[in-house]
């Protein structure tokens, strides 16, 4: 089946292109309570089919069982699509759990190898650092990441929850194109000077957790509504007096959907869509209806006061709850 055309959007100024809403895999794996590989393969080829390009997964998620999920459903289509996986979160094979961060440069090398072979490709598009090794000077591990450009390995380079001052450092190294970290209308730390200086320096913007971790969905309307084993439990935003704090800003969002005739999650993929055509949201999910939900979001069009009643609605900070438990808020924005 011959995919679909949907918009494209520029990632930086150094010719990464994508399709202007790409899909999250990392559920599909872990993290999120049971999943099916049948149905998350049938996800990502009807994402495919739809004109979805871009597919984001990293070699944590698993571990290394994403990508070599990503690399069984894309096999015969690698034409179609824009690859982006990440290295630096390093998980103990005893203990998933406990994890540390190694950005030196003989490990990039031998990250890239193995997300290579999982994904049964020769290159991959867009090659991240997932969270920035501040035992390791930035200099060095993206000077490993361009030698990886160099080879043909490796397409672009991105970094993943870094801050504006390691990405000035890094660029100046070898062009980024692509920063990735969490941009929603619950977490819109972004705004606080990182899109401004991406945008100076020609970089594109990749928003994760678009949906609030699955929130702003209007699904969750309680904490049993997550699996036992779903890592949500676990995150501040989705436990106690947060929580029902939360469910008012969804509420919200709701309303104004309905007055849009869309759904919650499409209203807040388009807010963050009409934040910049510089940015690609990627919203992750495992059902196939849900790919159709969320693409459905490049129809709605917010006009000027639309966008102030969404930001009325959904001011900034208004979340309750840091979007990591504070060991994750120690990794990011380094």
């Amino acid at each position: 089946m011959t995919a679909t055309k949907i918009k494209t959007r520029r990632l930086g100024t150094h010719g990464l292109q994508s399709s202007a809403i790409g899909l999250g895999c990392m559920g599909m794996s872990e993290f999120y309570g049971p999943s099916n590989e049948q149905q998350s393969i049938a996800t990502i080829h009807r994402a495919l089919e739809l004109g979805v390009t871009m597919l984001d997964t990293a070699d944590m998620y698993g571990p290394f069982k994403n990508e070599e999920l990503v690399g069984r459903a894309i096999k015969g289509k690698r034409d179609q699509v824009v690859l982006a996986t990440k290295f630096g979160n390093v998980r103990d094979p005893n203990d998933p759990t406990k994890r540390r961060i190694n950005g030196r440069p003989e490990y990039v090398r031998q990250a890239c190898e193995g997300s290579l072979k999982r994904l049964g490709v020769d290159t991959i598009d867009l090659y991240y650092q997932h969270r920035v090794d501040k035992n390791t000077p930035i200099e060095d591990t993206v000077g490993a990441m361009a030698d990886l450009v160099r080879e043909g390995k490796v397409r672009y380079i991105g970094l993943s929850e870094a801050s504006i001052a390691t990405i000035r450092r890094a660029h100046k190294v070898h062009p980024i194109s692509a920063v990735q970290t969490e941009y929603s209308l619950w977490t819109r730390d972004p705004e606080d000077g990182l899109l401004d200086a991406l945008r100076m320096l020609g970089i594109g913007f990749v928003a994760y957790s678009p949906l609030g971790r699955g929130f702003l969905t209007g699904q969750i309307k309680r904490p049993e509504d997550l699996a036992a084993d779903d890592f949500r439990r676990h995150n501040p935003r989705f436990q106690g007096e947060n929580f029902q704090k939360n469910l008012e800003l969804v509420e919200r969002v709701e309303e104004i959907a309905k007055e849009q005739n869309c759904t919650p999650a499409q209203l807040a993929l388009a807010w963050v869509l009409a934040q910049g055509d510089d940015i690609v949201p990627i919203p992750g999910t495992r059902h196939p209806e849900r790919v159709e939900e969320n693409v459905g979001a490049l129809k709605i069009v917010l006009s000027e006061n639309d966008l102030r009643r969404i930001d009325l609605a959904a001011p900034k900070g208004v979340a309750a709850g840091e979007r990591y438990a504070e060991s994750g808020m120690e990794t990011v924005n380094l």
